[in-house]
């Protein structure tokens, strides 16, 4: 490879060498490798690792977490083996040299699995698992770093996993999280229970009931342990036919001394006793017969036949309930079974080396003053520590670093001063911090430190502060406080506490040697400082003050998420009182209100020499604040009256701070003590009356352990093809344009694409696509109407090049006129046709102005909904095959839709459909987003296919995927609702509307079931509602989990709040008085049925959590609490089930097939997404056949075996699916009928089928179902003939209580209740989990997640570093669930009576918003604010700070000065 020609100063020290690292316990010397790749790049490039997949590219959701396991080098634990949790898709390459990474296959399979990966697998803590292998490798590292191999104890407790921000740098977005903190706590006080020794024979393991649990393990003395490598360890014994060791088969209660796998472990339950029962082996474990082609008898008997070939069991058995508690079989774990540290890389010689090619060079140097020859040589050159920003400067702002330098092995700068525990703390003046010291280094020291030094180290307690809450613990692992001071954010969380303290840099540079550089002149402008381009920063002296000083400094940061988010304001104060209580010194430095970090200068001058303790000095520092910091009201990201008004209200806090540390007076807690969590907990009723023998167990999901250990392949995990081509998408970066010019030969040649396809690709008539209407364009031709649309695709032999061939294409632009918001679309008239309404009593015969004069009372508003991004963890995937001799394309994607890719593939290369095979096997996440929007890259890379004749693969990036393919509608209602005036609603009148975007896509159906959902559980006499779709250049969205329905049913409660607080009613009241009874009607004519449980679940759910007693509690707290504010809500919701306007939908195949050995292959045209589809219908099929659960095996998803599907949306696929099963399975079992009366009703599959396949009967059934009963006509307003549209009706209730903090707008949710009616469950444990991941999903739309766009339309809120999902820390910290139960459920006519669950429980997390609108209410009232409170969602900090009205927020209001408008811009 050609190399770039270096300076001769650096080529006589730098040598090109392989990069010499271990991975999984194997040494690797790679020589030559690409110098644009990640560790992730080059993880993913070998076989077999998949497992590291890449979530975002920018270190936000943890999906591509490794652990680098190395040495030590500080002097109290030097030699000790660490273990760092990084982000691969950011750490460098050249960073793995002399160390050893570990990825999630390192530590385990599916046959051989680590206890941890057994453990989150049995205890449902994977759903899609695209994040799983990341979220297990952070708490590895967790759980290794916690073993001291010296005194040989484990210190951990559960308070590590939630408190101390191990997972904060991982996303979920499946579970709700509540699981995976289960599996983690329970391996911590089970697996790891208190101190546990370690001794030199394993000793047999206790249950969970046992106070102590010891284990053993071989230890280094003997050498003689296994590794744990997957696959088996070369210590370990060979295995026997059926995977035992030979030692299972002497004793069941000995490990054999040198085994390493966890089946041959002793094994230790949750609860009081591990399981084993006949029904248990009856479920999982399946045997089949032997190979028959002809009628083969014995002699003696004349009987056929019998034996078997082989047996499977299922991954994860079903638990057994015992006292309403599930029992599981859990491996021991062991220590000394882990990969251990390569005894090489012990004696691994440091040495400086390069390599790269002819435009990008990496160097490593491995002492500062190689380092200062690199920058005195190459000024320019990136310095690299943990890339955490450089990456993403590289991905996703186009950056270009051609020299760059891997620093993180200079011992010298990660030097951190040894402070002795014996050491007198009076005498220490400063604290020294090698620059390059990583973050977690530097919070550990600063906790440390502070401890010891009480109120002198104040400002070690505000830098480990803000350091605990800085980005997540992968990239604290690597990043340093050089690094996070030279880039020099104007939003940093560390660099305000530098300035305020006073603190200075050493630097050096091999021209003027070392020198001094003093933080409160480092800062210059935006991103610019006072470092020199060919020096280094060495050092940073953080000054303590003198040991009678009276000083405190604090620090204070506030985001819209708690964990791993960046700033909005971040601050540090420091002051210094002389005797006299007087201020002799003071510092208040600010982030986020200036393009740079900036003292407040003008306020400290007016300050000095005042009274800290006189409210006179907290007014005049509070108005000299609102001065100094009179943002405009545009300013760049905007939010300007909320950072104004958190600029003074942290100040307000800081004061009363000092005050109650210094004893100077009392103050009142509330204002002194943020947010903090606990612990959190939560229970489920385990109890299932209605379990059967597969049916109703808690099978955890069928593909959980594959998830755990990084085998689940998803599309980009399939391994490459043969002359594979990748594709990369070229996007407008207009919002609405015309195509003036697109010139493609800057992309095209050696080292970037080979082609490219646009819309002259393909016919004119085949450009257009959509789910309704076809109106939007493949590729864009000659106007672009919003930005990120495609125009076209390039295609090369790598993605990097792909990628960048993409970034090299020019188009020209016309810029056109944009229109992104409601109101806007209102005002332009820009609508898609729609026209539907619904009539419900007066409003048929138009007759509504009458009954408004009827009305004591009118209420008007209007109601806004922010957008959702779907935030699956996998991004949209393809993979197109094209097959040249039959002209057919295998299409894999990540779609929820076969059958709709399958159709425009065809459509776009011109071939019938059955020469188009769309196939899935599981989907990281999708929620409604890859229903349609995964059509769009299918077929573009099927474009290229056919005109390549070459396999063309393609993975979006976050960005892309976020730009392409939509979100939730934002959706506004103007409404008007009539009441008694006693609370009786009377009449109801609303017009909706929901933002498009650029193309119809689903637009027009979520506006229909939104329509149907503006009642929520509310009887109404006369009601009108219109639905309009707005026409905007946003990028067009689509369907969403709920559809429509939860915006709706958050309009539905924001007009019953309205009306409750006009009437002086309670609101609770007020939902009771118009709860629908049975017989009534909705808006779409619908009758209430039988099936009415909303009024039962509001009672129980009201006594079970002493809902009463709890009210009035809060009511008493609030009275009694300025600044801390407490909320409760109860919220019911119900949600119609079926494909509600496309009554074509509501049909589904499904193909049985037995073979002759016994073995059943199910396909139907669900797809799995991580809902459990396949485990629940693999249940139906094996409980209907009467055969264990691992007989039945379903591939994939695919065109081929199940024509014309639908999509797996609606929360339908469990009815439609199932139905259809049962169908299929009903043939099968008439066919079958003969062979169980001649061999018994309890007869082995394996003797069934052979005896029918030499009877020459049929073993293959196709089943079908189409939903019956619906079938509603828009138009139709005569009851007597109008169908359902709903087959039936999914209903629950939440009670959510929360804990505000006024000043900052910060909240925890204290508790959450649920209970919902979803039938008879057919699996509890995955119900469970799509209830618990749905109400956090929905905590997200309607608390957290914002999106938001620039004025010229760009998306603004791209990946996580700028859109915010829940975390772990944003949960409930009590979160309980339960099923209704004692009803009967016959009558509902769907499969095992069971109800869907995945989109109903989402509005549930309303019950947030509406506990904070209380906790607003009560502070408004403090405050005297008159005026109704309108909250719209989302519920952000920004906006519950801004609805209190005290004076704090007065003097911060930033009033628009003419023609300004905010920087960022709302589309609802």
């Amino acid at each position: 490879m050609e190399t770039m020609e270096l300076n001769p100063s650096i080529a006589t020290v730098f040598k090109k060498t392989p990069l010499e690292f271990y991975l999984n316990g194997t040494r690797i010397q790679l020589s030559d490798p690409n110098p644009q790749w990640t560790l992730l790049d080059f993880i993913r490039s070998q076989h077999g690792l998949k497992g590291t997949k890449l979530g975002c590219g920018e270190g936000g959701c943890g999906a591509c977490t490794v652990v680098i396991q190395t040495l030590d080098t500080h002097r109290e634990r030097r030699g000790r083996v660490k273990h760092l949790a990084v982000n691969a898709c950011l750490f460098p390459l050249i960073g793995a040299v002399g160390k050893h990474v570990i990825t999630v296959e390192g530590i385990g399979n599916s046959e051989n699995p680590h206890p941890l990966q057994e453990r989150m697998a049995k205890l449902h803590g994977s759903q899609c698992g695209f994040c799983t292998p990341g979220i297990v490798m952070s708490l590895y590292a967790l759980i290794r770093n916690s073993y001291d191999p010296v005194i040989k104890e484990f210190r951990l407790d559960e308070s590590d996993i939630e408190l101390e921000g191990h997972l904060d740098g991982n996303l979920c977005r499946c579970t709700g999280y509540k699981p995976i903190l289960q599996a983690a706590k329970t391996f911590i006080t089970e697996d790891l229970k208190g101190t546990i020794a370690v001794g030199e024979n394993l000793k047999e393991c206790t249950s969970s009931e046992s106070s102590e649990l010891s284990y053993t393990f071989d230890g280094p003395a003997k050498n003689n342990f296994s590794c744990g490598r997957p696959g088996g360890c070369c210590r370990d014994p060979p295995k026997t036919t059926d995977g035992r060791s030979p030692s299972d088969e002497t004793s069941s209660t000995k490990l054999s001394e040198h085994s390493s796998d966890p089946g041959s472990h002793e094994r230790s339950s949750t609860s009081e006793s591990a399981i084993s029962t006949p029904d248990d082996v009856e479920i999982s474990s399946t045997s089949y017969g032997k190979p028959i082609k002809s009628n083969e008898t014995n002699s003696s008997d004349g009987l056929a036949v019998e034996g078997t070939k082989t047996t499977t069991q299922i991954d994860t058995p079903a638990s057994k309930i015992e006292h309403g508690i599930p029992q599981y079989d859990f491996a021991c774990y062991s220590p000394g079974t882990e990969l251990i540290f390569p005894a090489a890389l012990r004696k691994f010689e440091q040495a400086p080396l390069f390599y790269g090619n002819s435009t990008h060079v990496w160097l490593r140097p491995v002492t500062l003053e190689q380092l200062l020859i690199i920058k005195d040589a190459y000024p320019s050159a990136k310095l690299v520590g943990g890339a955490s920003e450089v990456q993403v400067e590289i991905r996703f702002k186009n950056s270009s670093f051609p020299i760059s330098a891997y620093i993180s092995d200079i011992e010298q700068l990660r030097e951190i001063e040894a402070l002795g525990k014996d050491q007198n703390m009076d005498a220490i003046g400063e604290v020294i911090l090698g620059a390059n010291a990583s973050l977690t280094e530097v919070e550990a020291i600063c906790k440390d430190l502070s401890g010891r030094l009480g109120q002198r180290g104040s400002v070690l307690e505000a830098m480990r502060k803000q350091l605990r809450y800085f980005a997540g613990r992968q990239i604290r692992n690597v990043a340093s406080l050089a690094g996070n001071i030279a880039t020099a954010s104007p939003i940093s969380d560390i660099n305000p506490v530098l300035l305020t303290c006073g603190a200075s840099l050493r630097a050096q540079s091999k021209a003027r040697g070392k020198f001094k550089l003093e933080m409160s002149t480092f800062f210059t402008g935006y991103r610019t400082t006072t470092l020199p381009a060919d020096a280094v920063i060495t050092h940073i002296h953080i000054p303590l003050p003198p040991t009678e000083a009276r000083e405190i400094t604090k620090a204070y940061k506030q985001s819209k998420r708690k964990d791993d988010d960046i700033a909005i304001v971040t601050a540090a104060f420091r002051v210094r009182l002389n005797e006299d209580g007087q201020i002799s010194e003071i510092s208040l430095a600010y982030g986020g209100m200036a393009p740079r970090t900036v003292e407040a200068k003008s306020t400290t001058k007016s300050l000095i020499g005042k009274e800290w303790n006189s409210s006179t000095t907290l007014g005049a520092g509070m108005t000299s604040l609102a001065q100094e910091f009179d943002l405009n009201f545009e300013v760049p990201g905007g939010m300007a009256t909320y950072r104004k008004t958190l600029a003074m209200s942290l100040f307000f806090r800081f004061w009363h701070e000092v005050i109650s540390d210094l004893k100077l007076g009392e103050v009142d807690p509330d204002l002194i003590n943020e947010i903090h969590r606990g612990i959190s907990f939560g229970s489920r009723d385990n109890h299932n009356p209605h379990e059967q023998r597969v049916v109703g167990k808690q099978i955890p999901h069928l593909s959980a352990l594959k998830q755990n250990t990084g085998e689940a392949q998803y599309v980009d995990d399939i391994p490459p093809q043969d002359r594979e081509l990748y594709g990369a998408m070229v996007l407008s970066s207009r919002a609405h344009a015309k195509l003036i010019e697109v010139d493609w030969s800057p992309a095209l040649g050696p080292g970037l694409a080979m082609g490219y396809v646009d819309k002259h690709s393909i016919p004119k008539e085949a450009n257009l696509w959509g789910s309704i209407v076809k109106d939007e364009p493949f590729f864009a031709d000659d106007i672009v109407l919003s930005h990120g649309q495609p125009i076209g695709l390039v295609y090369a032999e790598t993605a990097l090049q792909a990628q960048a061939a993409a970034r090299a294409v020019k188009v020209v632009y016309e810029d056109l006129p944009a229109i992104l918001t409601i109101d806007e679309a209102i005002k332009a008239d820009s609508f898609f046709k729609h026209g539907k309404m619904l009539k419900k009593g007066a409003a048929i015969e138009g007759e509504m102005d009458a009954v408004w004069e009827k009305c004591d009372r009118v209420f008007e508003g209007t109601t806004r909904i922010g957008g959702q991004e779907h935030f699956y963890l996998e991004t949209n995937a393809a993979l197109v095959i094209p097959n040249l001799e039959d002209k057919t394309f295998e299409v894999w994607s990540s779609t929820q839709n076969t059958m709709e890719t399958q159709e425009f593939v065809s459509k776009v290369t011109g071939v019938p459909s059955h020469r188009v095979n769309a196939r899935v096997k599981r989907m990281g996440g999708a929620f409604g987003g890859k229903e349609s929007r995964s059509v769009q890259l299918a077929c573009l890379l099927a474009v290229a296919s056919k005109k390549e004749g070459r396999p063309m693969r393609c993975m979006l990036n976050r960005d892309e995927d976020m730009m392409t393919t939509g979100q939730r509608h934002p959706i506004q209602a103007r409404w008007k609702v009539g009441t008694t005036s006693d609370g009786k609603l009377i009449a109801l009148e609303a017009d909706l509307y929901d933002n498009a975007g650029f193309s119809q896509d689903m637009s027009g159906a979520v506006m229909d079931r939104c329509c149907t959902h503006l009642d929520n559980c509310y009887e109404i006499p006369n009601v009108l509602i219109r639905g309009h779709v707005c026409r905007t250049n946003t990028h067009s969205n689509t369907a969403f989990r709920g559809f429509g329905g939860p915006q709706a049913m958050f309009i539905t409660e924001s007009y019953m709040t309205a009306v409750a607080e006009g009437l002086g009613i309670p609101i609770d009241e007020l939902r009771l008085r118009n709860l629908y009874k049975e017989g009534q009607l909705t808006p779409f004519l619908q009758t209430i049925d039988q099936d009415w449980h909303v009024p039962l679940l509001l009672s129980q759910i009201s006594q079970e959590t002493n809902y009463e007693a709890r009210l009035a509690s809060i009511q008493q707290f609030n009275s009694q609490h300025k600044w801390r504010k407490r909320g409760i809500s109860m919220i019911p919701t119900k949600f119609g089930l079926s494909f509600a306007t496309a009554l074509h939908l509501n049909q589904a195949g499904a193909s049985v097939k037995i073979y002759a050995d016994g073995s059943i292959l199910l396909h139907h045209g669900g797809t799995e997404m991580g809902q459990g589809l396949y485990t629940k219908m693999a249940q139906l099929a094996a409980q209907e056949l009467n055969v264990p659960l691992s007989a039945i095996f379903t591939p994939d998803s695919t065109t081929y075996q199940i024509a014309n599907a639908s999509p797996t949306a609606a929360s339908s696929g469990s009815d439609l699916n199932g139905m259809a099963i049962k169908d299929a399975c009903d043939q099968l079992n008439e066919r079958l009928a003969p062979f169980r009366a001649k061999f018994g009703p309890n007869a082995d599959m394996k003797t069934l089928a052979h005896a029918a396949y030499l009877e020459r009967v049929n073993l293959s059934a196709n089943g079908f179902w189409k939903m019956p009963r619906i079938g509603y006509k828009w138009g139709n307003y005569d009851i007597s003939t109008q169908k359902p549209m709903y087959y039936y009706f999914t209903q629950g209730v939440a009670v959510s209580e929360v804990e505000l903090d006024v000043l900052t707008g910060s909240h925890t949710v204290l508790r959450t209740d649920i209970k919902m009616d979803i039938g008879r469950s057919i699996n509890p444990a995955i119900d469970y989990g799509q209830i618990e991941g749905a109400f956090v999903q929905g905590l997200g739309l309607f608390t957290m997640e914002e999106s938001l766009w620039t004025r010229d339309g760009k998306l603004a809120t791209m990946g996580p570093g700028t859109y915010k999902i829940p975390g772990f820390s944003d949960i409930p910290q009590e979160f309980n669930v339960i099923f209704l139960q004692g009803v009967e459920w016959g009558h509902l006519r769907s499969v095992q009576s069971s109800k869907g669950v995945g989109e109903p429980p989402l509005f549930l997390g309303a019950s947030v918003f509406f506990a904070l609108r209380m906790a607003v209410l009560s502070a408004r009232m403090d405050n005297g604010v008159e005026e109704p409170l309108v909250l719209d969602s989302p519920a952000t900090p920004e906006r519950l700070r801004l609805s209190v009205g005290d004076e704090i927020l007065r003097k911060g209001t930033v009033v628009p000065k003419e023609a300004e408008t905010n920087f960022f811009v709302s589309v609802a």
